[in-house]
């Protein structure tokens, strides 16, 4: 598990560099679809907090649905792979980004551990309207606090 988080952050890291000259601040999304970001990603972290699985899954896009099947078995996943998520000290909203036309919301976490990551959760329109989480990749996160 170790050994995949380590990838998938590196994996980031360079996606996130290549993509960094196409990387537009997020002026090209509404105040509207802000607000409504940083509401499915607070609520998410408020039913992490008090391990509210339905509520936690219904903020998830239907292909991470997909993929977990079930409330319990996404909980159970956020619980082992996502613990700063799962149970954060601290949260702080950093930007929301648009970067190679995925929208990104960026959330400086201290997890229960106290050590710090910023979490990139990538976000997708729903036909609805509503927006949803369509992955979280969390980074290490050093020398910068809340």
């Amino acid at each position: 598990m170790a050994l995949i988080r380590t990838l998938r952050t590196a994996l980031t890291i360079m996606l996130l560099t290549a993509l960094a000259p196409a990387t537009v601040l997020a002026q090209q999304i509404s105040s509207a679809d802000g607000n409504a970001i940083h509401g499915v990603v607070q609520g998410q972290l408020d039913a992490f907090r008090r391990d509210d699985s339905d509520k936690a899954f219904s903020f998830a896009a239907p292909g991470i649905q997909s993929m977990y099947g079930s409330p319990d078995m996404f909980l159970e996943a956020v619980r082992q792979g996502y613990r700063p998520v799962h149970r954060p000290r601290k949260v702080e909203f950093r930007e929301l980004r648009v970067m190679d036309g995925a929208v990104v919301q960026q959330v400086y976490v201290v997890g229960p551990d106290n050590e710090p990551k910023l979490a990139l959760y990538f976000m997708e329109k729903q036909p609805d309207g509503s927006w949803r989480i369509s992955g979280c990749v969390l980074l290490d996160f050093e020398g910068q606090s809340v």
